[in-house]
């Protein structure tokens, strides 16, 4: 790390500083949510940077909620209480637009100093689409986010196998490799199958990869052909062993977790389970490698647009001074600090060819391109609904309730009452 960005790190949000007059002024406490599987250790860090440089602000952190739905349910309840209590927290992308449209959060346009579209192409362009409606930017990045391949560098290279680049490849090379180790552990894929937010990309990805779309200009463009075959690939790989039989109860923590205790030889899983994977603790430290999701044969590589936000209360006593935290937090020092120290991709593009950035996690070098190229879930305000059908049918197959035509016919049927 060099002595210039160790400097810049710990003089980030210099130009956020108050005046020492200001400082001698009565302390505001602001209270932050983050999610916590998303390294709310080295967030607490970045925070604490900010307190240096701030001190007459005081943060704190809450945690909570392993799933994107776990975390929704509970701030939607802080806020529909209107309760004061919280004053900045994180969101999934697909939920600026509609807390902001609900009041929930206040924009950044006014703290925003200059053209507020100029500010926001500073980011990827899928963020600052995200986070601005109607012209007001209602939220800020914390990080970025795609679905990639994680897989067990060590065990490819003792059987021979290279990394796969269709789906038919990978349950070839999973089997391979299972029978040769006959580890009764040891899981050839793992996946969200949970009926969460991430069983709504698990359907997507192959849907994607056979080059169909979900919604069209807002109206549903359903291709029930491709449907089937996407909900038939990932019970396939339940039927034939290669994914554990209950594989329709596991959310994406549980897919690191598993991966990360050396039980697993392929995982779907975000960005932000490298860092995990190469901690002191974990059995898999140095034995990973991380690739471009597969294909469906005939098809293109399809990866789903993640990555989190920041927004600000409607209800916090601390408006100002939150936003200008959060302006510290969406910096591109904050953003570099957690790249190197998290494993969280940034929300910058030239973070990507930072040497310190590429230094500390190699891969981040090839994955702009994936990020860049990641589809979003469709865009719809009825999106709630549609994620609830999607993901609850998806964990039906997986779970043997529904066949993969019975999911499809009913997915498509439920779909159509929502997006008429």
């Amino acid at each position: 790390m060099t002595v210039t960005k160790t400097v810049t790190w710990l003089l980030a949000g210099a130009a956020l500083t108050l005046s020492a007059s200001a400082a001698m002024a009565q302390q505001t406490n602001l209270r932050v949510f983050v999610s916590s599987q998303h390294r709310p250790d080295v967030w607490r860090k970045a925070f604490d940077m900010y307190e240096a440089q701030n001190p007459n602000v005081k943060v704190t952190i809450e945690t909570g909620g392993n799933t994107s739905e776990a975390q929704a349910q509970y701030l939607n309840t802080i806020m529909t209480a209107k309760d004061s209590s919280l004053d900045v927290m994180i969101l999934d992308v697909i939920r600026p637009a509609q807390y902001a449209a609900a009041g929930w959060t206040v924009p950044f346009n006014e703290v925003i100093q200059g053209d507020a579209q100029a500010y926001m192409k500073r980011y990827l362009p899928a963020y600052a689409e995200a986070n601005t409606v109607d012209g007001k930017v209602v939220a800020l990045p914390a990080f970025a986010d795609a679905m990639f391949l994680y897989y067990r560098k060590d065990l490819l290279e003792k059987h021979g196998i290279q990394p796969p680049q269709t789906w038919e490849e990978l349950t070839a090379a999973s089997k391979k490799i299972m029978e040769a180790e006959k580890d009764p552990n040891l899981q050839g894929l793992s996946f969200q199958g949970k009926a969460i937010e991430g069983a709504v990309c698990t359907f997507l990805l192959p849907y994607w990869s056979m080059g169909k779309q979900l919604v069209s200009d807002g109206k549903l463009s359903f291709d029930k052909d491709a449907a089937v075959k996407s909900l038939t690939l990932w019970k396939d790989f339940v039927d034939q062993g290669v994914a554990k039989k209950n594989i329709a109860e596991v959310a994406t923590d549980d897919t690191r977790k598993e991966f990360q205790a050396g039980n697993v030889v392929f995982a779907v899983n975000w960005s932000y389970a490298w860092g995990q994977f190469q901690g002191p603790e974990s059995a898999v430290r140095d034995k990973v490698g991380v690739v471009k999701l597969p294909a469906v044969k005939g098809g293109e590589p399809a990866s789903c647009l993640g990555g989190w936000e920041w927004g600000v209360s409607a209800y916090s006593t601390n408006k100002t001074e939150a936003q200008k935290f959060v302006q510290y937090l969406s910096s591109p020092e904050t953003s570099e600090f957690m790249a190197v120290n998290a494993a969280l991709l940034p929300a910058f593009p030239e973070k990507y060819t930072d040497p310190d950035v590429t230094k500390a996690v190699p891969w981040f070098a090839e994955a702009k391109p994936v990020v860049e190229t990641a589809k979003a879930r469709p865009v719809t305000p009825r999106y709630n609904e549609v994620s609830e059908i999607i993901r609850t049918t998806v964990n039906a197959v997986l779970a043997g309730t529904t066949t993969p035509e019975q999911g499809a016919t009913q997915m498509e049927s439920r779909l159509r009452r929502v997006l008429r």
